[in-house]
């Protein structure tokens, strides 16, 4: 059974990247939770429906043959034998899939899928980053850390990603997203007994060094109990 390495944080703000090259350098596995939700909001949209209506989405999640590994340089996701790998990102799904992630039932249903991929993984440990797996998928994991940046840092990045969009729209889409997830799951503040590493004035390899710090602390201090 793998253990948990369990990254929170806004959007914008590395955590995926950053996991992913921790995986790497560290041997682990790699799960992006948000790819799920993404997923799981294009197969809504594929059958017709809307996100917004919690029906839908919970007749949508009765059907989901979700195909996601753990290779961090493997990042192929599939519903069914259907590669949907570029599709997730469209801005369509970006837009529905808040919608998705509100619904409890589907939440509940999806996060004991990411526990079930953790605990039979082949790999010694898991980087599973998203919103709320500090304080709901796994709060008992050995490492918790929320990875954030000052809000205009993020938005900052996620236009740099984003070739060729406006900054003030990256900037006010992302705010959008960070308030509508919010009402949903605090992943702006860090629960007890969870590390904060904050990347404002970090660049990428420092913010991936003060992540490993953690990681290497955390797991000294569980293993000399």
């Amino acid at each position: 059974m793998s253990d948990f390495i369990a990254i929170d944080g806004p959007a914008g703000s590395g955590k995926s990247s950053v996991s992913k090259a921790v995986a790497r350098s560290r041997g682990y596995g790699y799960l992006d939770t948000g790819a799920a939700y993404r997923a799981l909001a294009w197969h809504v949209l594929d059958r017709g429906a809307e996100t917004d209506d919690a029906e839908a989405v919970l007749a949508a999640a009765s059907d989901f043959d979700l195909r996601l590994g753990l290779d961090p340089d493997d990042r192929t996701v599939a519903v069914g034998d259907t590669d949907i790998t570029a599709a997730i990102r469209e801005p369509r799904v970006s837009a529905a899939v808040s919608g998705v992630a509100r619904v409890p039932a589907v939440r509940a249903q999806v996060n004991i899928f990411f526990r079930s991929l953790v605990a039979e993984a082949s790999y010694p440990a898991v980087v599973v980053e998203g919103r709320d797996i500090t304080t709901v998928v796994a709060p008992d994991a050995p490492v918790r850390i929320l990875l954030t940046a000052a809000p205009e840092v993020r938005a900052a990045r996620r236009a740099g990603e984003l070739a060729g969009e406006n900054a003030a729209v990256v900037a006010e889409a992302l705010h959008k997203r960070d308030a509508s997830d919010s009402a949903v799951v605090d992943f702006l503040n860090a629960a007890e007994g969870v590390e904060v590493v904050d990347s404002t004035h970090l660049d990428f390899p420092q913010t991936i060094d003060a992540v490993l710090s953690v990681i290497e602390r955390k797991q000294g201090a569980e293993h000399g109990r």
